[in-house]
């Protein structure tokens, strides 16, 4: 598969109108839609959702803005997919479940609006719409080194 995609180094992800943005964790860009961000050669920044085909967050004691700012922003910015890893299951009831434990849930761009799907220990995650082909379980994610 010859996919357009790379990992940049450090990318300020955010809203076209507002002045502050995100670095991300992890996220992946369509290089071949480079030419179309006024940002990216001088300040390694991305303002459109075709641009960041996936972003992905790993929590950490600032879960809130993971699953509220960020959460609305990638939506607002139209981010095919976002992915919250939560390998400590600190998230909130809300949106990890009662018992909490560890997470991993992604969030999909369906006509406009984020759908979540969640994954936890053997769950299989092979609903990915940006690797189609991934076959990795919630398990095998949260236990990976660096």
């Amino acid at each position: 598969m010859n996919l357009p995609y790379r990992i940049p180094p450090k990318t300020l992800v955010k809203l076209k109108d507002k002045e502050t943005g995100y670095n991300p964790d992890l996220l992946i860009i369509n290089r071949h839609n480079l030419i179309n961000e006024p940002s990216w050669e001088k300040k390694s920044t991305l303002i459109h959702g075709e641009s960041i085909p996936l972003v992905i967050e790993v929590v950490s004691t600032n879960w809130r803005d993971d699953y509220g700012y960020k959460l609305v922003d990638y939506e607002a910015m139209g981010i095919q997919e976002y992915w919250i890893v939560d390998y400590l299951g600190i998230g909130g009831v809300g949106f990890i479940g009662q018992p909490k434990q560890p997470t991993l849930s992604i969030y999909q761009l369906i006509e406009g609006e984020y759908q979540v799907q969640q994954f936890k220990g053997k769950d299989l995650i092979n609903k990915s719409l940006i690797f189609p082909d991934l076959n990795l379980t919630a398990e095998q994610v949260f236990k990976a080194k660096n």
